[in-house]
């Protein structure tokens, strides 16, 4: 089971989250290789959590849905402030 601090933590700092969690030992059971979680770590924390509470609790939890909502607003709202700081330097 995955601990609840860790839930809501990763909402807003996943990579800071993640980062306490492994060296406490408290990252939940998975099947993905070590390599392909280092590299899930550093460029998409999110999707590594996502794919660890679906493998923990399945995508009926309702932190599921929640985190994949949080993902598509950040990196969707990201994106567009990105964009609009890019253009608006020239």
């Amino acid at each position: 089971m995955i601990e609840t601090w860790l839930l809501v933590v990763t909402l807003v700092l996943p990579r800071i989250a993640l980062l306490i969690a492994y060296f406490s030992h408290q990252i939940p059971n998975n099947n993905i290789p070590f390599i392909g979680d280092a590299l899930l770590y550093v460029f998409l924390p999110r999707l590594l959590m996502i794919i660890y509470i679906y493998d923990n609790m399945g995508w009926q939890n309702p932190w599921f849905w929640i985190h994949i909502v949080v993902a598509i607003l950040v990196w969707t709202k990201g994106s567009h402030e990105t964009y609009r700081r890019k253009f608006r330097r020239r």
